[in-house]
C-alpha cells in the first residue's frame, strides 16, 4: 500500500468528521469557531504560536535517506539532515494514528506552480482549520490541464499536526537531543521518494510552506527547470526582474511595486518557457512595517473587510484588546508574519507566468555596513555571489537568532535547495548566458557603520536603486571597482545621492571601515575554501571571491 493510499484509508476510517476541500469561508469560520484565531479590528485573523514555534526549526527539519535519492542530495550541507527509513515509518504511523483519532479533519487539494505544465498536486491533511486556510492562501487552485503536468502522477501528501507533540521516550536516540538533554518532540520531515511530508509539533505556518517548496526545489531540476528562491515582477514593457534573497533581505517588500505587476514574492521556476510562480499568496514579515514605505503589503493585510471575506492571517504580532495590531512591538518575536492572497495587491499578473528575466538582483542585508547599496556583477562575479549567498541572518527568521549573524547560504536559499550545488549553479549559469540577464548586488542592510552604529538603508533609496537597475538606467553610467569585494560600484544613479553609493564614504572612520571590510572578506575566503575548495569551481569564478 502506498503512503497516499494509507492516508486515504485513514480518512475513510476516521472516527471524526472529515471536511474535504471546504469553501474558503467555511475554513475561516471554522478557524474562528475553534478558537485557532481571533478576528482583529480590520477583519484579519490573528494567531499566536508557542515560543518554540515562532520560526523554522532547521535542526528538526529532516530528509529521509533512501537509496533511490541519496546520491542526488548534498549531505555535506548542514541543512540536509538525514533520518532513517525506519524512523520515518514510525513518524508516519504515529501521525496517522493521531490524526485518525481527531474529532474533525480538514483536507485541501491544491498545486504548487502557476505553469500547469509542471504544477505539483499536493493534498494537505490537518486537524487545524487555520493550517488548511494557510494552504488556501499559499498554494494554488488545481488548474485545467493538470492531467498533462509533468508531475500529474507524482502528487505529494502533507500531514500537519502543528500542536501535537512526539513521545520523547519513543524517539530516544532517533531524533536530536536538546541542550537540556531531552529528545526533541518536534519533527518536520520530507520523504522525497514516497512523496510524503510531515509537520509534527511545529505551529509556525512557514514550516508548511517551506517543506513544500523544498520538495519543488528537488523535483524541478530533474525535468530541466531551475527553481529559485526569489520574487519576480514584470514592467509595463514586459521586462521581467528576479529578486533573490534570504528571509529579511527585502524580496517581498521590493517586489511589491505598484508600477510593476507582481508574479510572486518567494519561489519561482525558470523553464524554457520563462518564469512561473509557485504560490497563490505572499508570506511577508510584518515587524516594523511602515504603511508609507511598504504600502502594498500593509494594505493587503490591514484593509478593512468582513472577516469571512478577508482571510489574511497575521501570525505572532502584538494585538491590543480593541483588536488593533502593534507591529513595532517585538516582545513576542521579531518574526511576525502576514499571509495574504496575491489578489489583495493592487498590481499583479494574474497568470503569475512571464518571459525570461532581463534583470536579476541578489539581495543581501549586510550588517557589517561595508557593501555598496548597489553594485553590478560580471558573469563570473554573479556565479560567485550565487554560490556564496551572503547575508546577515536577521533576528526572528529562525528559532534562537536574536542578533544578526554572518551567513553564507548558497543560492540565497540553501536550507530549501537539497540537491548537489553544481546542479543549481550550472543551470543558472547556462540561463544567464543564454538570455543575457544583467545581475546586480543590492545591499538592503546597513550604511555608515555596522549594526548598532550605522543606519539601515532607507527603503526609499533602495527602491530608487532597484528601479534604476530594472529600467536599464544603470546600463550607461560609469562604474568603479571595489578593491576588496571586486564588485562594480556606479558613480551615479538617478534619484540617489552620489555620496551614499560608495560605502567607504559613508563611514566617519575610514580605518574602521577598512578593518571591517577586510574582516568580512576573510570570512568569504574561509567559507569558500571550506565549501568549495575541493569542488571543481571554474578559476575565473573562484578568482572573484573576496579575500582570496
Amino acid at each position: 500500500m502506498s503512503k497516499r493510499e494509507a492516508v486515504d484509508e485513514m480518512l475513510e476510517g476516521c472516527g471524526g468528521a472529515v471536511e474535504i476541500n471546504p469553501q474558503r469561508r467555511e475554513m475561516i469560520k471554522a478557524a474562528v469557531a475553534n478558537r485557532e484565531v481571533l478576528v482583529a479590528a480590520n477583519g484579519a485573523l490573528a494567531t499566536w504560536t508557542p515560543p518554540e514555534s515562532t520560526g523554522r526549526s532547521p535542526k528538526d527539519t529532516l530528509i529521509v535517506k533512501r537509496a533511490a535519492s541519496q546520491d542526488k542530495i548534498d549531505w555535506d550541507s548542514p541543512n540536509n539532515i538525514p533520518v532513517s527509513e525506519e524512523t520515518f515509518e514510525m513518524l508516519f504511523a504515529d501521525a496517522l494514528e493521531v490524526l485518525g483519532g481527531k474529532e474533525r479533519l480538514y483536507v485541501t487539494d491544491r498545486v504548487l506552480g502557476a505553469d500547469a505544465a509542471y504544477a505539483l498536486p499536493v493534498r494537505t491533511v490537518s486537524d487545524r482549520a487555520l493550517t488548511v486556510l494557510f494552504t488556501d492562501n499559499m498554494f494554488r487552485p488545481v488548474p485545467e490541464g493538470i492531467d498533462d503536468s509533468l508531475f500529474a502522477k507524482k502528487s505529494f501528501t502533507l500531514l500537519a499536526l502543528p500542536y501535537d507533540k512526539l513521545d520523547r521516550s519513543r524517539y530516544e536516540g532517533r531524533l536530536r537531543k536538546l541542550p537540556d538533554g531531552r529528545t526533541t518532540d518536534m519533527a518536520v520531515v520530507i520523504d522525497l521518494d514516497q512523496r510524503v511530508g510531515i509537520v509534527y509539533g511545529s505551529a509556525y505556518c512557514g514550516s508548511v510552506k517551506k517543506l513544500m517548496f523544498t520538495v519543488m526545489n528537488y523535483m524541478l531540476p530533474e525535468v530541466g527547470i531551475l527553481p529559485l528562491h526569489c520574487s519576480a515582477n514584470e514592467g509595463p514593457d514586459g521586462h521581467v526582474a528576479l529578486l533573490l534573497g534570504l528571509s529579511g533581505t527585502g524580496k517581498t517588500t521590493l517586489s511589491a511595486d505598484p508600477e510593476r505587476a507582481l508574479l510572486g514574492d518567494d519561489e519561482h521556476g525558470w523553464s524554457d518557457a520563462g518564469i512561473a510562480n509557485f504560490e497563490h499568496g505572499c508570506y511577508a514579515k510584518m515587524i516594523n512595517i511602515d504603511p508609507e514605505k511598504e504600502p502594498e503589503i500593509y494594505r493587503a493585510v490591514m484593509h478593512e473587510a468582513d472577516y469571512l471575506e478577508h482571510g489574511s492571517i497575521v501570525e505572532n504580532a502584538m494585538v491590543y484588546p480593541d483588536g488593533h495590531f502593534d507591529f513595532d512591538d517585538e516582545r513576542l518575536t521579531p518574526n511576525s508574519r502576514g499571509s495574504y492572497l496575491l489578489s489583495e495587491l493592487s498590481n499583479i499578473k494574474p497568470s503569475s507566468v512571464a518571459g525570461h528575466p532581463r534583470t536579476i538582483l541578489f539581495l543581501t542585508a549586510d550588517a557589517n555596513g561595508v557593501l555598496p547599496p548597489l553594485s553590478k556583477l560580471t558573469p563570473a562575479q554573479a556565479m560567485l555571489w550565487f554560490l556564496m549567498g551572503y547575508t546577515s541572518k536577521l533576528a526572528g527568521t529562525e528559532t534562537g537568532i536574536v542578533e544578526p549573524q554572518t551567513t553564507f547560504s548558497r543560492f540565497f536559499g540553501e536550507p530549501f535547495m537539497p540537491c548537489n550545488p553544481d546542479v543549481y549553479a550550472g543551470m543558472l549559469g547556462e540561463r544567464m548566458e543564454r538570455y543575457q540577464a544583467e545581475v546586480f548586488l543590492v545591499n538592503t542592510g546597513w550604511s555608515g557603520g555596522p549594526f548598532g552604529e550605522g543606519q539601515r538603508m532607507d527603503i526609499k533609496l533602495t527602491r530608487a536603486l532597484v528601479k534604476a537597475a530594472m529600467n536599464g538606467d544603470l546600463d550607461s553610467v560609469e562604474y568603479r571597482e571595489d578593491p576588496i569585494f571586486h564588485v562594480q560600484i556606479p558613480l551615479s544613479c538617478p534619484g540617489v545621492p552620489a555620496e551614499i553609493l560608495n560605502p567607504r564614504d559613508t563611514w566617519r572612520d575610514q580605518d574602521a571601515y577598512e578593518q571591517r571590510a577586510r574582516k568580512l572578506a576573510a570570512e568569504f575566503a574561509a567559507h569558500f575554501e571550506k565549501a568549495y575548495g575541493s569542488k571543481n569551481i571554474a578559476p575565473e569564478v573562484a578568482a572573484q571571491c573576496p579575500g582570496r
